[in-house]
């Protein structure tokens, strides 16, 4: 007897003892009631270190270093930004230039070989997961808010630089808040914007209830539950940039924590993409200062999201690059015999005494290619004194705003001893940072991004794709409906459904079902991809006229 009640009681500790061990692991796994994911464009290892050199400190990234991160395409080892962006916001990999479509080909070993029917079929985002469980969703660029990066969680479209496009679909994607540049893309010519179908977006979102903030001092003010805040026709300037030539203009820090103070007034809480682009612009350019600029703005905002998840303790933050660019070195062929002895002074001096990026220094000249101008501004600015007359020159014939960097930055780097490869993007892993519930640890595909943010707020991605994104053709036609789509004005699409003496019409790249005088919201786009001609909609839109009778 006293041998089955110790047996039993040693069965009992085990017992108490294994689930003590399993218990974290079936809270960690648990959902987080947020996600935050920050993504810094264009950087590989190199861009942190330096930057971590430059600062003299230790960044807030380093302290949630978990792990790295394979980038590849379905087509490529090198990836464009748009299909990065969509394996981040979809769990698919896909082609370059695509956004939120899956893709046309596959060649890399490793990624699923895609069906016919397949090809080009917009898939469901993280942001409209979240969306559809009821959390406030944002999006947070320095870019136009219409950029490759924030418009994979957004938008679905093949061509991502049909920014126009772009803006039209985010304007209806119901997107609680907004914040970046890129006004001019919801603006009609005769308004200062560049859209030639007349349509005003800003009046759009007026009518949906956003408040549109373009200042710095208005977004510091606002104190609502819903925004859009662009701050600059196009993109944002560099951060270092900023103080002198765009006041006006929020930091990274700033717009980061406005949208979560903004988001996390929903209960159900919320899920927020904040992108520092530039620093892939600066990449692209070989301009180390501009690389540092926007590096250190974006681990401040990092620094914002985590002080929010430490103190909130439901949030999981993820942050992470899509790609390297320029394959930036410390180091350089000029430097080869005396490498290892290379001075700190030497690569930090250089950089540490630039005044603005490469972009800033067209500012500085402003329009004056005099050569006194170039070698007195450049000395003020980039204390470069010994420009050569090659220099000069090249100076004097660059392009102005971004493309001006393309000049400068190299000039700096040679006296900096930073080299780089080429102009391009690099096919590198990449490291992984994460804090919170359900943080991944060790290598992980980009995709995984996507899968570990659904599993975390709670919804499967697939059951999203079925409700939001079906062919319409087939959907229509099980309840005895047919479809037409009309693009005699290729502005402004509408696919009509008819049955009967029954009509709706859905206008392309909205939200929206019209029957008669009455327009329903959708909880998804309705998208009409090209190269097939189908037309895919939320699946509610066919549950809606099935309840209305057809």
């Amino acid at each position: 007897m006293r041998k089955d009640l110790q047996r039993t009681a040693i069965i009992l500790m085990l017992i108490a003892f294994s689930v003590f061990l399993v218990t974290p692991m079936q809270g960690w796994a648990a959902p987080a009631k947020n996600v935050i994911l920050l993504m810094t464009d264009g950087t590989s290892s190199t861009h942190i270190t330096l930057t971590r050199w430059y600062k003299g400190a230790p960044l807030a990234l380093d302290s949630i270093l978990v792990g790295g991160l394979r980038t590849y395409s379905a087509e490529s080892l090198v990836t464009d930004s748009a299909p990065a962006a969509t394996a981040f916001a979809t769990g698919y990999k896909t082609n370059s230039k695509f956004i939120g479509i899956l893709p046309e080909k596959t060649t890399v070993p490793g990624v699923p070989a895609i069906s016919e029917e397949d090809k080009y079929k917009p898939v469901a985002t993280v942001l409209e997961g979240a969306r559809l469980l009821g959390k406030s969703v944002g999006l947070v660029a320095t870019s136009q808010v219409q950029h490759a990066s924030p418009a994979g969680f957004s938008a679905h479209t093949p061509f991502r630089d049909r920014y126009t496009l772009i803006a039209e679909q985010q304007v209806y994607g119901d997107i609680d808040v907004v914040f970046g540049g890129g006004l001019q893309y919801l603006l009609p010519k005769a308004l200062g914007g560049v859209r030639t179908d007349d349509k005003n977006l800003v009046n759009v979102l007026k009518d949906k209830g956003f408040p549109l903030l373009k200042t710095r001092d208005e977004l510091l003010a606002f104190k609502g539950r819903k925004a859009w805040g662009l701050f600059a026709p196009e993109a944002l300037l560099y951060d270092l940039d900023r103080k002198d030539f765009a006041p006006q203009e929020p930091s990274l820090a700033e717009m980061t924590g406005k949208a979560i103070e903004t988001l996390s007034k929903n209960e159900k809480g919320f899920f927020l993409f904040v992108e520092a682009s530039k620093v892939d612009w600066a990449a692209h350019a070989n301009d180390p200062v501009g690389v540092i600029s926007d590096l250190l703005a974006y681990d401040e905002a990092v620094r914002v999201a985590l002080d929010f998840a430490k103190k909130d303790g439901q949030t999981l933050v993820m942050a992470f690059a899509d790609h390297g660019t320029g394959g930036m070195s410390i180091g350089r062929k000029e430097f080869y015999k005396i490498y290892d002895k290379l001075p700190y002074e030497t690569v930090l001096g250089p950089l540490k005494q630039a005044t603005y990026t490469g972009e800033g220094m067209d500012k500085a000249l402003d329009g004056n290619r005099s050569e006194f101008n170039i070698r007195v501004q450049m000395m003020q600015n980039f204390a470069i004194n010994d420009l050569t007359a090659e220099e000069v020159t090249a100076i004097q014939k660059a392009p102005r705003k971004r493309a001006f960097a393309t000049v400068v930055g190299p000039m700096l780097s040679k006296r900096a001893a930073i080299g780089w490869i080429y102009t391009g993007h690099t096919g590198e892993d990449l490291f992984l940072y994460a804090y919170g519930p359900n943080k991944p640890t060790g290598l992980i595909q980009n995709t995984d991004i996507a899968k570990i943010t659904a599993q975390s707020l709670g919804f499967d991605l697939a059951e999203t794709n079925r409700k939001l994104y079906v062919d319409a053709a087939t959907a229509f036609t099980s309840i005895g409906a047919t479809t037409r789509l009309d693009s005699s004005n290729p502005d402004y699409q509408v696919l009509y459904v008819e049955k009967g003496i029954h009509r709706a019409f859905l206008p392309i790249d909205a939200n929206l079902l019209i029957i008669g005088k009455t327009a329903q919201s959708l909880p998804g786009l309705v998208v009409q991809i090209p190269k097939t001609g189908k037309v895919f909609v939320p699946q509610k839109a066919v549950d809606l006229l099935k309840a209305a009778g057809w």
